[in-house]
């Protein structure tokens, strides 16, 4: 049995990560990830558990570039494989690593969008998921002043990179953290 498992990521993310906000993105993110795997016909074990890390380190280490490379020399230690630290290293585009495969692609487009779509529900009625609207996504991403440290070009480019229209992105995002919208608290 691999030990490097949802059990032993999910571990990982709590140990190192006492904010809740920061745990929920992981959480989103992992719902993301697994939903494109599926899509994809790949591996969503695996996706899920890079989702699961790709910011653990945040709280220990949040100045680039120390995150994600502190997290990537501690994941190294533990065994975790290179292609889940590669495509963590690659989510952040100031490591200059290449997004090379799809499962990194798939993160870096889905990291800041889980994000900003989190930013939409809370400024619902409801704070809901399942009152967000792709239009309404498209329509706050051009106001400068709401989520600003959410970086737009980064949604549109991981869109492009994954070769999804930007519209369907936005939606098959949305309707896979509305599966984990208890968890999340939206």
């Amino acid at each position: 049995m691999n030990p490097i498992d949802r059990d032993f990521a999910l571990a990982l993310l709590h140990e190192w990560t006492q904010g809740e906000g920061l745990r929920k993105h992981a959480l989103a993110v992992e719902a993301a990830m697994r939903a494109y795997a599926r899509r994809f016909g790949e591996d969503e074990e695996l996706w899920g558990i890079t989702a699961l890390l790709h910011d653990f380190d945040y709280e220990r280490h949040p100045a680039p570039p120390d995150h994600p490379l502190k997290g990537h020399e501690a994941l190294a230690a533990l065994g975790v494989p290179e292609s889940i630290r590669r495509a963590i290293l690659g989510h952040a585009s100031y490591t200059g690593v290449p997004r090379d495969t799809l499962m990194a692609r798939t993160l870096f487009a889905v990291d800041e969008l889980c994000g900003f779509l989190t930013a939409c529900a809370l400024v619902t009625p409801g704070r809901t998921l399942a009152e967000v609207e792709v239009d309404s996504v498209k329509k706050k991403m051009k106001s400068k002043g709401f989520a600003r440290s959410v970086n737009r070009e980064e949604i549109v480019q991981g869109a492009e990179d994954l070769g999804v229209p930007l519209d369907e992105h936005i939606e098959f995002v949305r309707d896979a953290m509305r599966g984990v919208a208890g968890p999340l608290g939206l």
